[in-house]
């Protein structure tokens, strides 16, 4: 199966150390930052995630971790 470019942004942005997740809710994402992540990190989501419109910035964020699968227990 390809991969959707929303899906490669996110996976790209997980590479570089990125540590936002994503909380869905009643089918709205909500992205949450508990940790500081890499400046590269963060650069790629301000040029290349942020300036997206809504509907494919959603898209990039439901590939992100999820804070509801968190497995520490």
């Amino acid at each position: 199966m390809e991969k959707t470019e929303t899906r490669k942004l996110a996976e790209e942005y997980m590479l570089l150390g990125g540590t936002r997740q994503v909380m869905i809710d009643d089918n709205k994402t909500f992205v949450r930052q508990y940790d500081g992540e890499p400046a590269e990190a963060e650069r790629f989501w301000q040029e290349k995630i942020a300036p997206l419109d809504k509907a494919r910035r959603d898209d990039v964020e439901f590939f992100l971790p999820s804070v509801n699968s968190d497995t520490q227990g």
